[in-house]
């Protein structure tokens, strides 16, 4: 701690950055669950597959199979582009925070840098999700029935799916958004 800062200060300073460090390791382990998800409806990309409706009209086609890959593949791309972010910033926290053995928990880290990094993250981890949703309506689709075909079974999983996604993330983008602004 140089002399020109308080106690105060390097305390402020360091609980800042463990909380930076802390909520990027979160931000990390949920997009590493929903790439697991993402593997999970890429396992269920088989063609001319019968949905559980019994009738073949309901069956979806190889465009709904197609739409599911690129939703997957895209969903994957911004979960793994949010998880390097936010990496790259914990590795950028823990190396300065590594130069000084005397400010051990301390990191000199341009604060605006920071912020935009992980409010990249948090973007990426959003667009990740909005793309698994709509990957995951496929796979209700394929397994269940096409939503056009009026699959009751379909219609009530895709709505409860649409509802409590949103939800959540109408929570945490609101929380983002506070927390960038204070």
């Amino acid at each position: 701690m140089s002399m020109a800062e308080s106690p105060k200060e390097s305390s402020s300073s360091s609980s800042t950055t463990s909380v930076h460090v802390t909520a990027l390791d979160g931000l990390v382990n949920v997009n590493s669950l929903f790439t697991i998800a993402v593997f999970v409806g890429l396992s269920l990309t088989t063609p001319n597959q019968h949905s559980l409706e019994n009738r073949s009209a309901c069956d979806a086609g190889i465009d709904v199979v197609k739409k599911l890959l690129v939703f997957e593949v895209v969903s994957f791309s911004f979960f793994l582009f949010s998880s390097l972010v936010a990496q790259g910033l914990k590795l950028a926290i823990n190396l300065l925070n590594s130069k000084d053995v005397n400010e051990a928990f301390r990191a000199h880290i341009n604060l605006r840098v920071l912020r935009l990094g992980m409010l990249g993250s948090a973007i990426g981890s959003v667009m990740g999700c909005i793309f698994l949703v709509l990957s995951m309506v496929n796979v209700i689709e394929i397994r269940l029935g096409l939503l056009s075909c009026g699959s009751k079974s379909a219609v009530h999983s895709v709505s409860a799916l649409v509802l409590l996604v949103s939800s959540a993330l109408i929570v945490y983008i609101t929380t983002v958004i506070y927390a960038f602004m204070h």
